[in-house]
């Protein structure tokens, strides 16, 4: 009769074994989902009306001040909004988000997850990074007021200071930092003109034979002949330049802790509208993204769907999207927002006097259509 008395004992073992590895890849899924991954993640961040404030300053000193500040020119009452959206990160150039994190991300629609070095090239740090973002939002806003003004039929000159020369460039040891560029190939670069014109023209030339490029220094002008190099397979000289413009009256874009040049066309927007009657955008809440040059023309920009969201969120009901990120705009248009595609800020003006007027927008640009 105790012949199979020891089966109880292997059935035992078994279910011992068997739990064992249970808590086993149970204590390894929790070890690696707090690993962290080699990814950030980018979200909605928050959401600045270019025509209202922004408090500033700490405690008693805390503030509300004009996103846009004119000196010197006669404003105009405005309503509803006109927002430039942000994208916050999760992560940095040394820590990033743990796995969990990173799974819950792509099941998020207003979320993205992105290999680290998109955000932060290997070598770069997070100080670099957003010291670089600063600079991209002082030039983004400068060209902003160009292209405001320009649209309102002032003429503005234009400098394009050299403020780097690459070690090892086709323009090493022959433009200095301070040149003032002029002139390139005969096209002059005195009105209306950035520092994507300037690439333009750098590779359209190519880098087959010599370019002249004109430049102011010293006081004096200058005739220096440059050839281009092929790198990444596009021409370039080798330096960044910075816009310096000559304005008619004091426009001052007063924004705290926001980098980066996507804000361009709705601060441009923003100006137009308080320095012109009526309202530009008929009291709506409009939403938009986009860089801009002093000529009016508006490109493409990173984080389209998170600022999607943000400006839906946001309560805004239109938004203005550049026509170059419509692959990814399209599939990923919250309910209730009514997206517009724009290629120059001339159309985007057009574009919201429409909508403000209450005419028919069905022949207004829209991604996909």
């Amino acid at each position: 009769m105790t012949l199979f008395a020891p089966a109880p004992r292997r059935r035992s073992r078994a279910r011992r074994v068997g739990w064992t590895s249970v808590l086993v890849a149970v204590l390894l899924a929790v070890v690696a989902s707090l690993l962290p991954s080699p990814y950030v993640i980018e979200m909605p961040g928050p959401v600045f009306n270019t025509i209202g404030t922004q408090e500033q300053g700490t405690g008693k000193d805390a503030k509300e001040v004009e996103l846009i500040d004119v000196q010197g020119h006669r404003t105009y009452p405005t309503a509803g909004a006109l927002d430039m959206l942000t994208v916050s990160v999760q992560g940095t150039a040394t820590q990033r988000p743990p796995w969990t994190s990173v799974i819950r991300a792509l099941f998020t629609k207003s979320q993205a997850v992105v290999p680290a070095s998109a955000i932060y090239p290997p070598g770069t740090t997070t100080q670099q990074v957003n010291q670089q973002d600063a600079a991209d939002m002082t030039n983004s806003q400068q060209s902003a007021v160009a292209a405001a003004l320009v649209h309102q039929g002032y003429e503005i000159p234009t400098r394009l200071e050299v403020g780097t020369v690459q070690p090892g460039s086709a323009a090493d040891g022959v433009v200095r930092e301070g040149d003032v560029v002029t002139a390139f190939d005969g096209t002059s670069l005195t009105t209306n003109a950035d520092a994507s014109t300037l690439r333009s023209l750098v590779a359209r030339h190519g880098t087959s034979s010599p370019a002249t490029v004109v430049v102011e220094r010293g006081g004096a002008t200058k005739e220096l002949s440059v050839t281009p190099r092929s790198e990444q397979g596009t021409a370039l000289l080798g330096v960044g330049v910075t816009e310096r413009y000559d304005f008619p009256f004091s426009v001052k874009i007063q924004l705290q802790d926001v980098g980066g040049p996507s804000a361009g066309m709705m601060f441009a927007l923003g100006i137009i509208d308080e320095t012109t009657p009526g309202k530009l955008n008929g009291g709506k809440h409009v939403a938009g993204t986009g860089t801009i040059t002093a000529g009016g023309e508006v490109g493409p920009i990173g984080g389209i769907r998170q600022k999607l969201y943000g400006a839906k969120d946001a309560g805004a009901t239109v938004f203005l999207a550049p026509e170059q990120n419509c692959d990814e705009v399209v599939g990923h248009v919250p309910a209730g927002l009514d997206v517009y595609a724009v290629r120059t800020l001339d159309q985007a003006v057009t574009d919201l006097q429409t909508i403000a007027s209450g005419r028919s927008t069905a022949g207004l640009a829209r991604c996909g259509s």
